[in-house]
């Protein structure tokens, strides 16, 4: 099949600028050539942080594989966060940090597996979806049907692919939240050993892409110029420099650790722009 899609009415549909077509010319598209060449089905890995582009990335990379004759489930780790009621108890029984979604132990890691395992057996699928203006998971009904058979599973996510911490690393704070709402460790050491339960998922990942901001620091601009763009806002800019922190250990980890297994490295300028050369 001849794998030249509609970019035009895929930019318009995203809402992404012109200048945005060379990214999928020049970054994308390569990439889903050595994607489409992979064994099927496959399990492909996308991580980046917050704002980085991962689901419009995710998008172009479904529209050129789909112009590759192939069938593609696409999924948000986000949308396996755990309900509302879930993070609440969680948040009771361990510690307060775990009713704010995001770090690993607040997704449904049983339903993430499971949807993948039959995304994998050729099966049709309801794909969860989580409401972030309601903080809760929608109801089943509402969950959009991925008819199989998929020739490619596709996990988006700002730690898919993240391995632990080693225990030493966990002993100091490394932001004011640490410090002031996790003094002991409880949480942070919480969140590591439920990262390890993810392991037997993220080891099946046949390739895994990486988003490489060019320092933590510019994921805050980022993810308040994402809450820019939504038709209503959700956070303001103090609560989502609060709101990062729960991410930062884990992103600081991954920004210094994956570069060196994933099968594809995308390097970031602070623009979002990747870097070539």
């Amino acid at each position: 099949m001849d794998p030249r899609p509609d970019l035009a009415a895929f930019l318009t549909a995203e809402r992404l600028p012109e200048a945005y077509r060379d990214v999928i010319e020049t970054l994308w598209t390569p990439l889903a050539g050595r994607v489409a060449a992979l064994p099927r089905p496959a399990f492909i890995g996308l991580c980046g942080p917050q704002g980085s582009g991962k689901s419009t990335g995710a998008a172009a990379l479904k529209l050129l594989l789909e112009a590759h004759g192939l069938r593609v489930a696409t999924l948000s780790i986000d949308d396996f966060y755990l309900t509302r009621a879930e993070r609440l108890a969680l948040a009771d029984a361990v510690h307060p940090l775990l009713a704010t979604r995001g770090p690993p132990s607040t997704h449904d890691l049983a339903l993430m597996t499971a949807t993948i395992d039959r995304l994998l057996a050729g099966e049709s699928v309801a794909l969860p979806a989580f409401d972030k203006s309601a903080d809760d998971r929608r109801p089943e009904g509402e969950w959009p049907r991925f008819e199989g058979p998929a020739d490619i599973a596709l996990l988006e996510g700002w730690c898919v692919g993240a391995r632990p911490q080693p225990d030493g690393s966990l002993a100091e704070p490394v932001n004011p939240l640490e410090r002031e709402a996790d003094p002991a460790g409880i949480w942070r050491r919480h969140v590591n050993t439920a990262l390890a339960t993810y392991q037997p998922l993220f080891d099946r990942i046949d390739w895994l892409i990486q988003l490489l901001p060019p320092s933590f620091e510019t994921v805050t601009g980022w993810r308040r110029e994402q809450e820019a763009r939504l038709p209503s806002r959700l956070m303001t800019d103090d609560q989502i420099a609060v709101f990062v922190q729960h991410y930062e250990r884990i992103t600081r980890w991954i920004i210094a650790e994956m570069p060196a297994r994933a099968d594809a490295v995308i390097r970031l300028d602070a623009d979002r722009r990747p870097i070539t050369g």
